[in-house]
């Protein structure tokens, strides 16, 4: 079984390093397995300031590192149990505490089906995720982001000093998408809007509105450079070498 906290005590919104931080893509994915601890080393070694890291949750109610919905071979990772799984996937909990111990910021992003057989209204990924984030070492270094709104609410109902940030995909460009609805409500911390959709506007209006932006994917060195003079906070990238350069850091 794994380490389930429980009673999240509310805290500040600090999170990440200032100017434009680095965050790994699922961990370094070009040097280990993604959503691997020894992705996530290889992200502290290559010199990246943290990783994103997608989560799901076991029928056992563990929160485990993966991105797809299913486990190769072996079905919906929400309908197994975490013995079920390979050994190489980690729990979030043995993922947070490594972070810890490397200084790495961490971009928690809660994996959340909007639809069909498969999703959880009752957003139990999303309230575990909150209770293990909020008692974590180095918590204040923890943002957790979801595509899903209704994750968001769900986090931020079970841990409500926890920062949060909303993923936009490429088609969404209607102006301050974040201000509107219940996304106004929920104090967000943050937005990590798809890289084709960030321009100096954009960047100004959510600068304006008080929300850090975290671009991503971006891998190419010309891009990153540009996404840096325009003064994003941080890009997430599967290159960190290429960043590191880009921004005049290696």
């Amino acid at each position: 079984m794994c380490s389930r906290a429980q009673g999240p005590e509310p805290r500040s919104q600090e999170a990440f390093t200032p100017l434009t931080s680095i965050l790994a893509h699922r961990g370094s994915v070009e040097a280990a397995p993604e959503n691997s601890l020894d992705a996530v080393r290889a992200a502290a070694a290559l010199g990246a300031d943290g990783v994103e890291l997608d989560v799901r949750r076991t029928a056992d109610g563990c929160v485990v590192l993966h991105h797809d919905l299913e486990a190769s071979g072996l079905g919906p990772v929400s309908g197994l149990r975490r013995s079920d799984l390979p050994p190489q996937v980690p729990t979030l909990d043995d993922a947070l505490a490594l972070c810890a111990s490397l200084g790495l910021d961490v971009n928690v992003e809660v994996k959340s089906e909007l639809a069909g057989p498969h999703h959880d209204p009752a957003e139990l990924c999303a309230r575990a995720s909150a209770a293990l984030c909020a008692q974590a070492q180095e918590h204040s270094r923890i943002v957790i982001s979801s595509f899903s709104i209704a994750a968001l609410a769900a986090v931020r109902e079970s841990a409500d000093g926890l920062a949060l940030a909303w993923l936009l995909w490429h088609d969404s460009t209607e102006p301050a998408p974040w201000s509107q609805g219940v996304l106004g409500t929920l104090g967000l911390e943050g937005v990590h809007p798809y890289d084709t959709v960030v321009d100096a506007a954009y960047l100004r209006r959510a600068h304006n509105d008080g929300l850090a932006v975290r671009v991503w994917p971006v891998s190419d060195p010309d891009r990153i450079a540009q996404l840096g003079e325009l003064g994003v906070d941080a890009v997430i990238t599967n290159d960190v070498p290429a960043a590191l350069k880009a921004l005049g850091r290696a």
